[in-house]
Parts: C-alpha cells; structure tokens; sequence
C-alpha cells in the first residue's frame, strides 16, 4: 500500500483529500506546517507528497528546496494558486514531478499521483466501460453502443465518476466533491440537474435514483 504525505494547512481541503485517498486504498497522514511536512518526508516512509505551497513556518517551496538538497527522491505534487504561473515554474524548477492548480477536481489529483506512483506509463488507465457505455480518457469521447455522444467537460466527469464505481451507490455529496471539488454548496441541486442531463444523452436506465442515498449506474444490457 503507497504512503501519501498531505502537507496543507487548510482543514478543509486537507480532509477531502485524505477522504478521497483513503477510499482508494492510500495510507496517507497530514502536515500543517512545513517544518512537519519536512520532518514527516525525511523519515524515507513516503512514496509521495500532495504539498501546498502556502504553508505556515517553512513554504513549500523551501520545503521542496530543503528535501532535493537532501537528495531525498519522494515525489511531490504541488497545490498552487490557480493564477500564480509563477508558483508553478518556481514549483517545477525546484524538483516538484507535479502540480496542481485551485480548485480542483478530486479525480484529476488521484490519476495524477497514480501516475507518480507507477514506473509502468503504460499501466495507466486510458478507457473505462460498463454496460455498453464506454469513455476514452485520452480522448474525452463517450460511446453508447458504438455511437459517439458528445459530453461538456463536467458531464465527462460526472460520468466518468460513475464509471469508476460501477454498481456502487453514489450519495450527492461524494459527487460534488469528486467532480466539483471541494469549493461546492452542499445544498446544491447541481448534481440532479447533470444527472438528468446524462440520463438524457446516455440512457435514462443506466442512472437509478435511491430516495435518501444518492445515484447508481446500472448494467444495461
């Protein structure tokens, strides 16, 4: 089982992170500060960091800097400010393998550490199918019965999510957070409203409705 270090000193993005990582099979622990972020990545028992660059007591840029003078190989990607272009270059140049702009979706930073996690590219998954629906991750195309159907990019995503959790129920708040990540108003009737839009491009039978729990996405023969 990878380790994950998540060194975020906003409670609220650093619990959606540890939920979502910890639901897909990670170990993963928190750091608040940078000073802990770096103690926690020298003790070699990490095979990655999710590091935010706005860190109280040390940044993550000296965080990033101290680790790679140390010659110390855990990956990191790094959480920065969406229009900080800076951020990102000073990121990258100073050893980062990755990083991430806020807000973002849950589903993009999972496939981003797994391919941090694997030697093997080619093990990445690139298609997704169920029941007659398939997605193609490369190309952003859906196919119903071997007919192309054309998806806005937060329609690939919610369909997307349903197709990595086949048969499984999905509650409204575990939607929103994958695909709207964690800036989304719980009160929201946004994910009915997508749903019906999919219902109405994929099929209105691949979509159950459970009164009180959520959605599922059916094996239509």
């Amino acid at each position: 089982m990878a380790r994950i270090l998540i060194a975020e000193d906003e409670p609220r993005i650093s619990s959606f992170i540890n939920k979502g990582l910890s639901s897909n099979g990670f170990s993963v622990a928190v750091a608040e500060d940078g000073i802990s972020a770096y103690d926690y990545a020298c003790t070699g028992e990490f095979d990655l960091m999710v590091l935010d660059v706005g860190l109280p007591g040390m940044d993550g840029f000296e965080v990033l800097r101290k680790l790679r003078a140390d010659r110390n190989p855990v990956a990191v990607i790094m959480l920065t400010a969406r229009d900080s272009v800076q951020d990102t270059v000073s990121g990258l140049e100073g050893g980062a393998d990755d990083y991430m702009a806020k807000p973002f979706r849950f589903e993009e930073l999972l496939a981003r550490v797994r391919v941090r996690l694997t030697n093997d590219r080619s093990a990445e998954l690139t298609a997704l199918s169920y029941g007659g629906l398939h997605l193609d991750l490369r190309t952003r195309r859906a196919t119903v019965a071997e007919r192309s159907v054309d998806l806005s990019a937060r329609e690939f995503a919610l369909a997307e999510t349903f197709l990595r959790h086949p048969g499984q129920v999905l509650s409204r708040e575990q939607l929103l957070s994958h695909v709207w990540g964690y800036d989304f108003d719980p009160g929201s009737n946004v994910v009915d409203v997508y749903v019906r839009y999919l219902r109405r491009k994929l099929g209105a039978d691949r979509f159950t409705t459970l009164r009180g729990m959520g959605y599922r996405l059916e094996e239509v023969p």
